[in-house]
Order: C-alpha cells, then sequence, then structure tokens
C-alpha cells in the first residue's frame, strides 16, 4: 500500500505544478487554488508512505520521477525544447530511481 501512496504523491505533486503553470503566477483563481490542495494531498499521501518506506528511498523516488514527468508534461503539453541533453537527464533520473530501488 505504502507504494500506491507514493505513487498518489507523485502524481498529485506534479499535477500541483502543472496548475502553477495555468495559474500564470497565481493570477487565475481556479488554477490557484488547485496548486495548493494538490500540493496538501501529495503531502499527506508521502505522510503515509514514509510510515513504512525509507525517506531517503520516498523523497529520491518522489524528487526525481516527479522532475521527469514534470520534464515530459513541458516538452509535450507546454512545447517546451526537448533537448537531448533534457532527455539524457531524464534517463539518468530514471536510472537512478532503479538503482535506489536495486539497493535494496
Amino acid at each position: 500500500m505504502s507504494w500506491i501512496y507514493l505513487t498518489l504523491a507523485i502524481l498529485f505533486e506534479v499535477s500541483g505544478t502543472t496548475a502553477m503553470k495555468f495559474s500564470k503566477g497565481f493570477t487565475k483563481l481556479l488554477p490557484s487554488l488547485l496548486v495548493f490542495l494538490f500540493y496538501v494531498i501529495s503531502t499527506g499521501f508521502l505522510n503515509l508512505a514514509v510510515k513504512r518506506l525509507d525517506i531517503s528511498l520516498i523523497y529520491a523516488i518522489w524528487s526525481g520521477v516527479g522532475t521527469a514527468l514534470i520534464t515530459i508534461i513541458g516538452i509535450l503539453w507546454f512545447r517546451e525544447p526537448g533537448t537531448t541533453l533534457k532527455l539524457i537527464s531524464i534517463f539518468l533520473i530514471i536510472i537512478g530511481v532503479i538503482g535506489l530501488n536495486l539497493n535494496k
């Protein structure tokens, strides 16, 4: 169940960050409210995941996978440049997360 909580924490964190882009610097009401709502929910699920899993593993996965997903969303949805360096960096983040899981 802890891995499900971690997955939900990541998805809500990514949703909050995406809503932040739509909030246009907190000038749009609904996306601005969603930023706070999604981050609170994400933190709640992260807290549940920490009860059973190592904090070092959880935080690395949460931040790494979240960063990779936001980068992909930025490229696909917001038409940000998908440079070779960005794609290599996403690959290295994924390798790092896999490495942390193999360490167990």
